[in-house]
């Protein structure tokens, strides 16, 4: 996660806040950067919170960003 938030440009705290939800609302150009860093479109960003949470399965490149951020 260091390394993820040192290439986004972002505070390591910064990004626990964000991971965890408490920051509701990151900045743009935040999320952005994240996004960038973990090989994500904001499309696909956009895409994981809207969709419903219940019964629906992520797809692989989603789970992959997960994994990404998690390491």
């Amino acid at each position: 996660m260091l390394e993820i938030a040192l290439d986004a440009r972002v505070s390591p705290e910064t990004l626990r806040k964000i991971e965890t939800g408490r920051v509701a609302t990151p900045a743009f150009p935040t999320i952005a950067a994240i996004a960038d860093v973990l090989g994500l479109s904001l499309d696909a960003v956009w895409a994981e919170i809207t969709q419903p949470k219940h019964g629906v399965e992520p797809s692989s490149s989603d789970h992959n960003a997960r994994e990404r951020l998690a390491s």
